[in-house]
């Protein structure tokens, strides 16, 4: 069982091994949102099921139409309707599920997150993506897969943890909740904003690029690397009280799975994000 990260041999023995499995691409773009599927059709791990972002892992539209689970640019869709895509692409409950993209570990991220909130625990992102799998002379094969037998995925109790805008700006400045934003420092300073109608941050939001997780090799640094660097953003502050989020509740989730993967335990995510957050002037925010 694999539930962090799982390294190219890990998955080639893994697939050799006949154990129930399914990899999933999550190659994505947030500019050109058909680039990812060009991308899969282009190479992708064989056999693997291609995961849009817009499509399968968010629920675009209004909100109280889609019954989407959080708001933002990516709105979560909701656990069943999440659980009944996930049948219709054929994943079963008894499955590991592996995901990867080629951005280092923005977009595949988000599914890692969404199937642990769906109570499956059995979901690892591929170290280093697809590069990782080329350059270790994994296969990979061009063109569209034949579609899977529908499969039977049962909602479990939540793994995850999801908190809304309201508690967000409930608990802003208290000590129980440390709000850690993923995006750029610039984007985080308020100096550029190039997808939401305001610039700048939650007040009193901690700034680690999600980046800043990955090394020059393209993998997750060592687990005592990455809990070094958190310890010293975090401060005296409790890991436990973390809340992630980034620009739509996507590019927070590396930050993460690099806390669980140091051993800091799995914090929760702001789903909604920025762009939920700055959808509303009355709430405040912060530059610099």
């Amino acid at each position: 069982m694999y539930t962090t990260l799982i390294s190219t041999p890990q998955l080639q023995a893994l697939l050799a091994s006949g154990q129930p499995c399914m990899v999933f691409d999550c190659s994505f773009d947030l500019m050109q949102p058909q680039a990812g599927t060009a991308q899969y059709h282009e190479a992708h791990i064989p056999g693997a099921v291609y995961a849009h972002l817009d499509t399968a892992l968010s629920a675009k539209g209004d909100r109280a139409v889609t019954g989407a689970a959080s708001g933002g640019r990516h709105p979560l869709p909701s656990r069943e309707t999440f659980a009944a895509w996930l049948a219709s692409v054929g994943f079963d409950s008894s499955m590991q599920a592996v995901v990867y993209d080629r951005q280092g570990a923005n977009y595949c991220g988000r599914l890692w997150w969404m199937l642990k909130w769906a109570g499956h625990h059995k979901v690892a992102v591929l170290d280093g993506g697809l590069q990782a799998w080329q350059s270790n002379g994994g296969a990979v094969r061009a063109g569209s897969e034949a579609p899977h037998s529908a499969g039977t995925f049962t909602l479990g109790a939540p793994l995850a943890t999801l908190v809304d805008v309201a508690t967000v700006h409930r608990q802003m400045g208290h000590a129980r909740q440390t709000v850690l934003d993923a995006r750029g420092a610039p984007r985080y300073r308020g100096e550029v904003e190039p997808l939401d109608p305001a610039a700048g941050h939650i007040p009193g939001a901690l700034n680690r690029p999600f980046t800043q997780n990955i090394g020059a090799d393209g993998c997750f640094k060592p687990a005592a690397q990455l809990r070094s660097e958190f310890e010293a953003l975090l401060g005296q502050r409790d890991p436990a009280t973390v809340v992630h989020h980034c620009g739509s509740g996507v590019s927070a989730v590396p930050n993460i799975l690099a806390m669980e993967v140091a051993g800091l335990g799995r914090t929760a995510l702001f789903a909604g994000s920025w762009s939920e957050w700055c959808s509303d002037a009355q709430r405040p925010v912060a530059q610099g």
